[in-house]
Protein backbone atom coordinates (compact mmCIF):
# COMPACT_ATOMS: atom_id res chain seq x y z
CA UNK A 1 0.00 0.00 0.00
CA UNK A 2 1.01 3.63 -0.42
CA UNK A 3 1.91 5.49 2.75
CA UNK A 4 3.48 8.81 3.73
CA UNK A 5 6.26 8.44 6.29
CA UNK A 6 9.02 10.35 8.04
CA UNK A 7 11.94 8.97 10.03
CA UNK A 8 13.27 12.18 11.60
CA UNK A 9 11.67 15.45 12.72
CA UNK A 10 11.87 18.45 10.45
CA UNK A 11 10.11 20.46 7.79
CA UNK A 12 7.65 18.99 5.35
CA UNK A 13 10.56 17.84 3.19
CA UNK A 14 11.07 14.90 5.58
CA UNK A 15 7.80 13.37 4.35
CA UNK A 16 8.08 10.76 1.62
CA UNK A 17 5.77 8.38 -0.22
CA UNK A 18 6.68 4.71 0.23
CA UNK A 19 5.19 1.28 -0.31
CA UNK A 20 4.43 -0.60 2.91
CA UNK A 21 2.92 -3.93 3.89
CA UNK A 22 -0.70 -3.77 5.00
CA UNK A 23 -0.83 -4.32 8.77
CA UNK A 24 -3.09 -6.83 10.51
CA UNK A 25 -5.30 -5.56 13.35
CA UNK A 26 -4.56 -6.96 16.78
CA UNK A 27 -6.89 -7.57 19.68
CA UNK A 28 -9.28 -4.65 20.11
CA UNK A 29 -8.17 -3.04 16.84
CA UNK A 30 -9.69 -2.46 13.42
CA UNK A 31 -8.15 -1.83 10.03
CA UNK A 32 -9.67 0.99 8.00
CA UNK A 33 -9.27 1.55 4.29
CA UNK A 34 -8.79 5.31 4.29
CA UNK A 35 -10.75 7.48 1.88
CA UNK A 36 -9.82 10.91 3.25
CA UNK A 37 -7.13 12.04 5.69
CA UNK A 38 -7.62 15.31 7.58
CA UNK A 39 -4.71 17.63 8.40
CA UNK A 40 -4.56 19.75 11.57
CA UNK A 41 -1.92 22.05 13.09
CA UNK A 42 -1.07 19.29 15.56
CA UNK A 43 0.07 17.11 12.64
CA UNK A 44 2.75 19.42 11.28
CA UNK A 45 3.80 20.44 14.80
CA UNK A 46 4.26 16.79 15.82
CA UNK A 47 6.27 16.14 12.66
CA UNK A 48 8.43 19.24 13.12
CA UNK A 49 9.05 18.58 16.81
CA UNK A 50 9.41 14.82 16.68
CA UNK A 51 6.58 14.19 19.15
CA UNK A 52 4.14 11.25 18.74
CA UNK A 53 7.09 9.25 17.40
CA UNK A 54 8.21 7.02 20.24
CA UNK A 55 10.79 4.40 19.28
CA UNK A 56 9.44 3.77 15.79
CA UNK A 57 11.84 4.06 12.87
CA UNK A 58 9.10 5.49 10.67
CA UNK A 59 5.98 7.49 11.45
CA UNK A 60 2.85 7.89 9.34
CA UNK A 61 1.35 11.33 10.16
CA UNK A 62 -2.18 12.69 10.64
CA UNK A 63 -4.64 12.07 13.45
CA UNK A 64 -7.96 12.35 11.60
CA UNK A 65 -9.56 10.56 8.69
CA UNK A 66 -12.47 8.59 7.34
CA UNK A 67 -13.01 5.37 5.44
CA UNK A 68 -14.40 1.85 5.57
CA UNK A 69 -13.61 -0.89 8.09
CA UNK A 70 -11.64 -3.55 6.20
CA UNK A 71 -10.81 -6.01 9.00
CA UNK A 72 -11.44 -6.39 12.73
CA UNK A 73 -9.26 -7.90 15.43
CA UNK A 74 -10.23 -10.26 18.22
CA UNK A 75 -12.64 -8.87 20.78
CA UNK A 76 -14.11 -6.19 18.55
CA UNK A 77 -17.90 -6.31 18.62
CA UNK A 78 -18.96 -2.71 18.03
CA UNK A 79 -17.77 -2.54 14.41
CA UNK A 80 -17.95 -4.90 11.45
CA UNK A 81 -16.30 -5.11 8.05
CA UNK A 82 -17.96 -2.63 5.69
CA UNK A 83 -18.85 -0.02 8.32
CA UNK A 84 -18.22 3.56 7.25
CA UNK A 85 -16.30 5.34 10.03
CA UNK A 86 -14.55 8.53 11.06
CA UNK A 87 -11.21 8.25 12.80
CA UNK A 88 -9.81 10.42 15.58
CA UNK A 89 -6.48 10.30 17.44
CA UNK A 90 -5.16 7.69 15.04
CA UNK A 91 -1.54 8.65 15.72
CA UNK A 92 -1.84 9.37 19.45
CA UNK A 93 0.86 7.32 21.22
CA UNK A 94 1.20 5.31 18.01
CA UNK A 95 3.50 5.70 15.01
CA UNK A 96 0.80 5.20 12.39
CA UNK A 97 -1.77 7.80 11.33
CA UNK A 98 -4.17 8.24 8.43
CA UNK A 99 -1.84 9.42 5.63
CA UNK A 100 -1.87 5.93 4.11
CA UNK A 101 -4.24 3.65 2.25
CA UNK A 102 -4.90 1.37 5.24
CA UNK A 103 -4.53 2.25 8.90
CA UNK A 104 -4.90 0.12 12.04
CA UNK A 105 -6.38 1.86 15.09
CA UNK A 106 -8.00 0.89 18.40
CA UNK A 107 -11.68 0.22 17.77
CA UNK A 108 -12.58 3.12 20.07
CA UNK A 109 -10.88 5.49 17.63
CA UNK A 110 -13.09 4.48 14.69
CA UNK A 111 -16.65 5.78 15.01
CA UNK A 112 -19.51 4.53 12.86
CA UNK A 113 -20.96 7.26 10.64
CA UNK A 114 -24.65 8.08 10.51
CA UNK A 115 -26.33 7.45 7.18
CA UNK A 116 -25.55 10.05 4.53
CA UNK A 117 -22.50 11.65 6.17
CA UNK A 118 -19.78 12.16 3.56
CA UNK A 119 -16.17 11.13 4.03
CA UNK A 120 -15.01 14.73 3.62
CA UNK A 121 -17.23 15.82 6.50
CA UNK A 122 -16.16 12.79 8.53
CA UNK A 123 -12.46 13.56 8.05
CA UNK A 124 -13.07 17.17 9.13
CA UNK A 125 -14.29 16.15 12.60
CA UNK A 126 -11.65 14.64 14.91
CA UNK A 127 -9.36 17.23 16.45
CA UNK A 128 -11.57 20.28 15.66
CA UNK A 129 -14.95 18.92 16.72
CA UNK A 130 -13.74 17.07 19.83
CA UNK A 131 -11.75 20.13 20.95
CA UNK A 132 -14.75 22.39 20.39
CA UNK A 133 -17.03 20.04 22.33
CA UNK A 134 -14.69 20.02 25.31
CA UNK A 135 -14.34 23.80 25.26
CA UNK A 136 -18.12 24.14 25.39
CA UNK A 137 -18.61 21.70 28.29
CA UNK A 138 -16.22 22.90 31.01
CA UNK A 139 -18.39 25.58 32.65
CA UNK A 140 -18.73 25.03 36.40
CA UNK A 141 -22.53 25.02 36.05
CA UNK A 142 -22.50 22.67 33.08
CA UNK A 143 -23.63 21.38 30.77
CA UNK A 144 -21.19 18.49 30.55
CA UNK A 145 -23.01 17.23 27.46
CA UNK A 146 -24.32 19.02 24.38
CA UNK A 147 -27.75 18.61 22.84
CA UNK A 148 -30.42 20.95 21.47
CA UNK A 149 -31.22 23.48 24.21
CA UNK A 150 -28.26 22.57 26.45
CA UNK A 151 -26.72 26.06 26.07
CA UNK A 152 -29.99 27.98 25.89
CA UNK A 153 -29.58 31.45 27.40
CA UNK A 154 -25.78 31.43 27.15
CA UNK A 155 -23.71 33.84 25.06
CA UNK A 156 -20.60 32.24 23.59
CA UNK A 157 -17.66 34.11 22.09
CA UNK A 158 -15.63 32.06 19.61
CA UNK A 159 -12.24 33.60 18.85
CA UNK A 160 -11.03 32.83 15.35
CA UNK A 161 -14.44 31.90 14.03
CA UNK A 162 -13.13 31.05 10.55
CA UNK A 163 -10.75 28.34 11.77
CA UNK A 164 -11.59 24.64 11.90
CA UNK A 165 -12.05 24.54 15.70
CA UNK A 166 -13.87 27.86 15.60
CA UNK A 167 -16.16 26.54 12.87
CA UNK A 168 -17.03 23.42 14.88
CA UNK A 169 -17.53 25.50 18.06
CA UNK A 170 -19.95 27.83 16.28
CA UNK A 171 -21.93 24.92 14.88
CA UNK A 172 -22.08 22.96 18.14
CA UNK A 173 -22.95 26.04 20.22
CA UNK A 174 -25.67 27.05 17.77
CA UNK A 175 -27.04 23.48 17.73
CA UNK A 176 -27.11 23.58 21.55
CA UNK A 177 -29.11 26.82 21.59
CA UNK A 178 -26.49 29.47 22.46
CA UNK A 179 -26.16 32.97 21.07
CA UNK A 180 -22.84 32.95 19.23
CA UNK A 181 -20.44 35.83 18.61
CA UNK A 182 -17.35 35.11 16.51
CA UNK A 183 -14.25 37.28 16.21
CA UNK A 184 -12.56 37.43 12.80
CA UNK A 185 -9.90 39.43 10.99
CA UNK A 186 -11.61 40.21 7.67
CA UNK A 187 -14.99 40.48 5.97
CA UNK A 188 -14.24 37.26 4.10
CA UNK A 189 -13.79 35.42 7.38
CA UNK A 190 -16.86 37.13 8.82
CA UNK A 191 -18.86 35.63 5.96
CA UNK A 192 -17.52 32.18 6.77
CA UNK A 193 -18.38 32.52 10.47
CA UNK A 194 -21.89 33.67 9.62
CA UNK A 195 -22.29 30.76 7.20
CA UNK A 196 -21.29 28.42 10.04
CA UNK A 197 -24.10 29.86 12.15
CA UNK A 198 -22.65 32.75 14.15
CA UNK A 199 -25.33 35.27 15.07
CA UNK A 200 -22.80 38.13 15.15
CA UNK A 201 -19.22 38.71 14.00
CA UNK A 202 -16.68 41.26 15.18
CA UNK A 203 -13.55 42.24 13.24
CA UNK A 204 -10.87 42.48 15.91
CA UNK A 205 -8.59 44.40 13.55
CA UNK A 206 -11.10 47.23 13.11
CA UNK A 207 -11.93 49.44 16.08
CA UNK A 208 -12.30 48.65 19.76
CA UNK A 209 -12.93 44.92 20.19
CA UNK A 210 -14.23 45.24 23.75
CA UNK A 211 -16.65 48.03 22.83
CA UNK A 212 -17.94 46.11 19.82
CA UNK A 213 -18.58 42.94 21.80
CA UNK A 214 -20.17 44.82 24.72
CA UNK A 215 -22.60 46.40 22.30
CA UNK A 216 -23.71 42.92 21.25
CA UNK A 217 -23.59 41.34 24.73
CA UNK A 218 -24.15 44.02 27.39
CA UNK A 219 -24.61 41.37 30.10
CA UNK A 220 -21.25 39.82 29.30
CA UNK A 221 -19.93 36.64 27.71
CA UNK A 222 -20.72 33.38 29.50
CA UNK A 223 -18.24 31.15 27.70
CA UNK A 224 -15.19 31.77 25.53
CA UNK A 225 -13.65 29.38 23.03
CA UNK A 226 -10.22 30.96 22.86
CA UNK A 227 -7.43 30.36 20.32
CA UNK A 228 -5.08 33.17 21.41
CA UNK A 229 -5.14 33.69 25.16
CA UNK A 230 -1.80 35.51 25.04
CA UNK A 231 -3.43 38.22 22.93
CA UNK A 232 -6.96 38.24 24.30
CA UNK A 233 -6.74 37.46 28.03
CA UNK A 234 -7.23 41.01 29.27
CA UNK A 235 -10.09 41.69 26.86
CA UNK A 236 -11.74 38.39 27.78
CA UNK A 237 -11.57 39.27 31.48
CA UNK A 238 -13.26 42.60 30.81
CA UNK A 239 -15.97 41.02 28.65
CA UNK A 240 -16.68 38.07 30.94
CA UNK A 241 -19.97 37.70 32.76
CA UNK A 242 -19.99 36.50 36.37
CA UNK A 243 -18.88 32.85 36.59
CA UNK A 244 -17.71 32.85 32.97
CA UNK A 245 -15.19 30.32 31.67
CA UNK A 246 -12.42 30.97 29.17
CA UNK A 247 -11.58 27.65 27.52
CA UNK A 248 -8.33 27.92 25.56
CA UNK A 249 -6.95 25.23 23.28
CA UNK A 250 -3.87 26.74 21.60
CA UNK A 251 -0.91 29.00 22.26
CA UNK A 252 -1.25 31.17 19.16
CA UNK A 253 0.70 34.46 19.32
CA UNK A 254 2.48 33.71 22.57
CA UNK A 255 3.37 31.19 25.26
CA UNK A 256 2.33 33.27 28.29
CA UNK A 257 -0.63 35.43 29.24
CA UNK A 258 -1.55 37.96 31.90
CA UNK A 259 -4.91 39.12 33.21
CA UNK A 260 -6.05 41.94 35.47
CA UNK A 261 -6.58 40.49 38.93
CA UNK A 262 -9.61 42.41 40.17
CA UNK A 263 -12.11 41.63 37.39
CA UNK A 264 -10.83 38.07 37.27
CA UNK A 265 -11.59 37.22 40.89
CA UNK A 266 -14.55 39.60 41.20
CA UNK A 267 -16.30 37.70 38.42
CA UNK A 268 -15.32 34.25 39.71
CA UNK A 269 -13.68 33.72 36.37
CA UNK A 270 -12.41 30.28 35.33
CA UNK A 271 -9.57 29.88 32.83
CA UNK A 272 -9.61 26.32 31.53
CA UNK A 273 -7.01 24.65 29.34
CA UNK A 274 -8.24 22.14 26.76
CA UNK A 275 -6.05 19.45 25.17
CA UNK A 276 -7.77 16.38 23.79
CA UNK A 277 -4.65 14.18 24.10
CA UNK A 278 -4.79 14.37 27.89
CA UNK A 279 -8.47 15.05 28.53
CA UNK A 280 -9.27 11.41 29.33
CA UNK A 281 -11.52 8.75 27.88
CA UNK A 282 -14.79 9.81 29.60
CA UNK A 283 -14.58 13.28 28.02
CA UNK A 284 -13.68 11.78 24.65
CA UNK A 285 -16.58 9.33 24.86
CA UNK A 286 -19.00 12.13 25.70
CA UNK A 287 -17.76 14.20 22.77
CA UNK A 288 -18.11 11.26 20.36
CA UNK A 289 -21.68 10.57 21.42
CA UNK A 290 -22.75 14.21 21.19
CA UNK A 291 -20.97 14.78 17.87
CA UNK A 292 -22.74 11.71 16.48
CA UNK A 293 -26.10 13.16 17.50
CA UNK A 294 -25.18 16.51 15.93
CA UNK A 295 -24.27 14.68 12.71
CA UNK A 296 -27.62 12.91 12.78
CA UNK A 297 -29.29 16.33 13.07
CA UNK A 298 -27.26 17.69 10.14
CA UNK A 299 -25.67 20.31 12.42
CA UNK A 300 -22.03 19.99 11.31
CA UNK A 301 -21.86 20.55 7.53
CA UNK A 302 -18.65 21.63 5.80
CA UNK A 303 -17.84 23.32 2.50
CA UNK A 304 -17.96 26.85 1.12
CA UNK A 305 -21.68 27.34 1.74
CA UNK A 306 -21.34 26.21 5.36
CA UNK A 307 -18.35 28.32 6.33
CA UNK A 308 -15.47 25.84 6.02
CA UNK A 309 -13.99 25.67 2.50
CA UNK A 310 -12.39 22.35 1.65
CA UNK A 311 -8.82 22.43 0.32
CA UNK A 312 -7.86 19.19 -1.39
CA UNK A 313 -4.52 17.47 -1.95
CA UNK A 314 -3.60 14.01 -3.22
CA UNK A 315 -1.68 11.58 -1.03
CA UNK A 316 1.60 12.29 -2.81
CA UNK A 317 1.05 15.99 -2.03
CA UNK A 318 0.93 15.48 1.76
CA UNK A 319 3.96 17.75 2.27
CA UNK A 320 2.10 20.56 0.50
CA UNK A 321 -0.97 19.84 2.62
CA UNK A 322 1.09 20.18 5.80
CA UNK A 323 2.58 23.42 4.49
CA UNK A 324 -0.90 24.78 3.75
CA UNK A 325 -1.99 24.21 7.35
CA UNK A 326 1.25 25.63 8.73
CA UNK A 327 0.72 28.74 6.61
CA UNK A 328 -2.81 29.22 8.02
CA UNK A 329 -4.85 28.25 4.96
CA UNK A 330 -8.45 29.40 5.40
CA UNK A 331 -10.52 26.24 5.32
CA UNK A 332 -10.13 22.55 6.04
CA UNK A 333 -7.15 20.83 4.43
CA UNK A 334 -7.96 17.30 3.30
CA UNK A 335 -5.97 14.57 1.55
CA UNK A 336 -7.73 12.41 -1.00
CA UNK A 337 -6.39 8.90 -0.33
CA UNK A 338 -8.84 6.67 -2.20
CA UNK A 339 -12.15 6.94 -4.05
CA UNK A 340 -14.41 4.74 -1.94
Amino acid sequence: MRAIVYSAPGGSEVLSLVDREIATPGTGEVRVRVAVSGVNPTDWKARAGGTQRGDSAEVVPNQDGAGIVDAVGDGVTELTVGDRVWIHLAQHQRPTGTAQEYTVVPASRAIRLPEGVSFELAASLGVPAVTAHRALTVHEDGPTRLSPGALEGRTILVAGGAGAVGHAAIQLARWAGATVIATVSSEEKAGLARAAGAHHTVDYTAGDLVAQVKALAPSGIDQFVEVSLATNAAADAELAANHAVIAFYADNNGETFSMPIRPTFAKNLRVQGVLLYTVGEPALDAAIEDITHALEDGALPVGDADGLPLIWFDLDQTAAAHDAVENAAVGKVLIRVADL
